[in-house]
């Protein structure tokens, strides 16, 4: 059935949905294929249970015909993802206060081997096997909200060795052999190119990351600003006239050179103290060694979190922003929470659901699914979007030691 038929049957929502999909959708050429993402937006916005093609138009008012039009959208039509992804960032500006930028794993469970980039992992917060595809987001965070507005696919197992695999996935050869290193500096080269977004701090958890002085060094290159929780094992250069590495962890404990801010954690009326919470600060900045040795321009202020009560282990971060308040670093910190709220929140949008065998396919599957996250989230943000609280530290992981999103490592 033809695009201005399905167009005809999906339901008029009003002006924001339409201002939306106008806007978002502005960069595709041709009127078939904007008919066709916005029916796509529809359904994900309105089925419920599995987000595929055939799924979604059985579950929603359109033609059960519109399946093929859907699935043909998805996988064979040749449009770009970046000038959308790059609306949607733009759409967040407008809409919300972008403060930060932040990166967070999703695996994504599959069950055979014919889906692009599937290979078998261990999860590292359960020590299973699993057989999934390796994502990494990329998100804006504003207010108390992170907009996922781009995606990477990690590869591993036995695909960055075998091009013919890469050729029937239509995975350009450009992407065999990048690590989280180079997908995450791959984004902040990006960003540099959003004159309104590129001054934004980068805000992750590199804390199980292999190869966190890439991924430090990388951003040092594109001159942005970091606020990284690391591992207590994070090597450090305390003296930069001196060669001799320490770990964030043994600098911070050491109590002559560091000095001690008590935070104070405010409930919901702002005036009622819930809990004390001390942060170490080291007196000095100190430097990180990288891969090409020690980056003497680029100076990192070292925080230790101590758990109050003493039942979890210290947290750590190195940060650029060394003339900026403790309390409003780890403010800023906060928006890695934020991210791995908004990546559980995605399977009600599909990032799980693609069935597709392509590159190209899956990444127009997840730049829909984002646009579907973001305008549910700014729909229900708008008008009513609050600051975080000035002068609130992190809270401590909700989950186990390892949560879900962070960067895991760099080797596949």
């Amino acid at each position: 059935m033809s695009s201005s038929e399905v167009s005809a049957a999906v339901p008029d929502e009003g002006t924001g949905l339409r201002s939306f999909m106008d806007e978002v959708f502005q960069a595709f050429q041709r009127s078939e294929q904007r008919r066709w993402a916005q029916a796509y937006l529809w359904a994900l916005l309105h089925a419920s249970g599995k987000k595929t093609p055939r799924s979604m138009a059985l579950a929603t008012s359109l033609p059960p015909a519109a399946a093929h039009g859907l699935h043909q959208f998805i996988n064979a039509s040749p449009w770009d993802w970046a000038p959308v992804r790059h609306r949607l960032a733009r759409r967040v500006a407008e809409t919300a206060t972008p403060y930060a930028w932040t990166v967070a794993e999703l695996l994504i469970p599959k069950r055979g081997e014919h889906s692009v980039g599937v290979h078998r992992r261990v999860d590292r917060v359960t020590g299973r096997t699993v057989n999934c595809q390796r994502a990494l987001g990329l998100l804006l965070a504003a207010g108390g909200h992170c907009y996922p507005v781009d995606w990477s696919l990690v590869l591993g197992g036995g695909w960055n060795a075998d091009p013919e695999r890469m050729r029937r996935a239509r995975i350009p050869a450009a992407e065999a052999g990048r690590t989280v290193a180079d997908h995450v500096v791959g984004y902040a080269a990006g960003v540099a190119a959003q004159p309104c977004l590129a001054d934004l701090p980068w805000v992750l958890d590199l804390t199980r990351c292999d190869d966190a002085a890439g991924v430090l060094a990388g951003l040092a290159r594109h001159g942005v600003d970091v606020v990284c929780e690391v591992s207590p094992d994070q090597p450090v250069l305390a003296d930069p006239h001196s060669p001799a590495v320490t770990t964030v962890r043994a600098l911070t404990q050491v109590r002559r050179a560091r000095y001690t801010q008590v935070l104070l954690r405010h409930g919901p009326d702002g005036r009622e103290v819930l809990r004390a919470v001390p942060v170490h600060a080291y007196a000095a900045t100190v430097r990180v060694p990288g891969p090409g040795g020690v980056d003497g321009a680029r100076a990192y202020r070292a925080l230790e979190r101590p758990d109050p009560q003493g039942r979890r282990p210290a947290r750590y971060w190195l940060t650029t922003l060394t003339g900026r308040r403790v309390e409003d670093v780890l403010r800023l910190a906060r928006g890695h929470t934020a991210a791995l709220t908004a990546v559980a929140a995605l399977g009600r949008f599909g990032v799980l659901d693609f069935e597709g065998r392509s590159f190209p396919g899956w990444h127009h599957h997840m730049t829909m699914a984002s646009a579907a996250y973001v305008y549910r989230r700014l729909t229900r943000s708008t008008g009513s979007v609050v600051p975080e609280p000035p002068h609130a530290p992190p809270d401590a992981p909700s989950c186990a030691p390892d949560p879900p999103g962070a960067l895991t490592g760099a080797r596949n």
